[in-house]
């Protein structure tokens, strides 16, 4: 048996043509992410995504009258959302039932032909920005809001969450928030949904697995995480302090490095550009003030600059946002890329399965019950 590596840090488990990390260098089916950031909407990315190419004029209207067509929810999954514990169920566990809730109303849930999986690709990418800005009002005691179908994708959201048309730099915002989290190769949640459809188990089974893993602190939770830290520190002053401290209690900082970039998340320049907007606009400055003193002293200290998490979270806090609705707002995203990869899996299938190093005890003695 081969060596084994821990978090199969390295491992290349699969080919895929639709995102590759190499030399720092985040792509989209081959196209370079700043280029997809600074000029296409969300709808153009998942297309892209999904197509392997980017979409000409008449089939990304089409594509945003699709979405647009599939955004309501059933009824039934309003009054399930209404039935929770809102003052203590959080946004992402509520997400996750609500999907595998989602493959009961759909009749073709198990049918596995291509394009029916397909159409519940649409539904799907369609329905869970819904189902967020759903959750989110109902736990206000308000009503949810249905989408305009002349929005887009980004503009929807802010539409259902809030109830009122957002401004220009908001839509911009949150469309280059999408973009830029729209898939990222074979990261924990979009590798957990490949082992799971790898069984041949059907769409809404991969996308829920994967939303239980972008559930983790570590993975999706990360800009919350980045948000409920700056709230601590509160004011500009004290933000080198309560990095010191923490280091030297060996804390980890969220939303500083990661495992496969080796000289910056090429994804964090854009966000943390929006933040500097966003928070100048709203009265806030402090916000991203703050979070560029500790990505300094972070990265002249531990060699570590910010991730793509660290400026989502002043910039989806400038846009008034709940901190538990930033993980899901990164669910609405990658949902994308999950199904992107959910596709592919299902196009040249096998099974998942590897193999575990054991390194337990080796041949004891059975000693019958009456003498244990």
């Amino acid at each position: 048996m081969t060596a084994t590596t821990k978090g199969l840090e390295g491992v290349v488990a699969t080919q895929s043509s639709i995102s590759s990390i190499i030399d720092d260098q985040l792509t989209y089916v081959g196209y370079k992410i700043d280029d997809l950031a600074e000029n296409s909407s969300f709808e153009e990315v998942v297309f892209l995504l999904w197509n392997k190419k980017l979409p000409n004029k008449m089939e990304l209207d089409n594509f945003k009258a699709e979405l647009a067509a599939n955004m309501e929810l059933p009824e039934a999954i309003i009054d399930h959302l209404r039935s929770y514990d809102l003052s203590t169920v959080h946004p992402m566990a509520a997400l996750r039932t609500a999907v595998s809730l989602l493959g009961l109303f759909d009749n073709e849930a198990d049918v596995m032909e291509e394009e029916a999986n397909k159409r519940k690709a649409v539904r799907l990418q369609a329905k869970i920005s819904t189902i967020v800005t759903a959750f989110a009002r109902i736990r206000q005691g308000k009503d949810p809001v249905q989408p305009k179908k002349e929005f887009g994708y980004a503009e929807n959201f802010l539409f259902m969450l809030n109830g009122k048309d957002p401004e220009d730099i908001e839509v911009e915002a949150v469309n280059k928030a999408l973009v830029l989290h729209a898939d990222h190769e074979l990261n924990a949640s979009t590798f957990t949904a490949r082992v799971c459809v790898a069984t041949l188990s059907d769409i809404y089974s991969g996308v829920t697995s994967a939303i239980g893993a972008l559930k983790g602190p570590l993975h999706g939770g990360a800009n919350e995480n980045v948000m409920k830290m700056l709230s601590e520190i509160g004011e500009e002053d004290n933000a080198i302090p309560y990095i010191k401290e923490k280091l030297a209690n060996k804390e980890k900082i969220m939303g500083m490095g990661h495992r496969v970039y080796k000289n910056g998340d090429p994804r964090a320049k854009f966000l943390k550009e929006m933040s500097k907007q966003l928070t100048e606009l709203t009265g806030q400055s402090k916000w991203y003030n703050m979070s560029v003193k500790i990505e300094d002293y972070i990265k002249d200290n531990k060699g570590l600059p910010a991730n793509v998490d660290f400026y989502s979270a002043s910039v989806y806090h400038s846009l008034g946002i709940d901190h538990d609705l930033f993980t899901p707002i990164f669910a609405v995203s990658r949902v994308s890329g999950w199904l992107a990869h959910i596709l592919e899996q299902y196009d040249n299938n096998r099974l998942i399965r590897p193999r575990a190093e054991y390194i337990g005890p080796k041949a004891p003695e059975y000693v019958a019950i009456e003498n244990r």
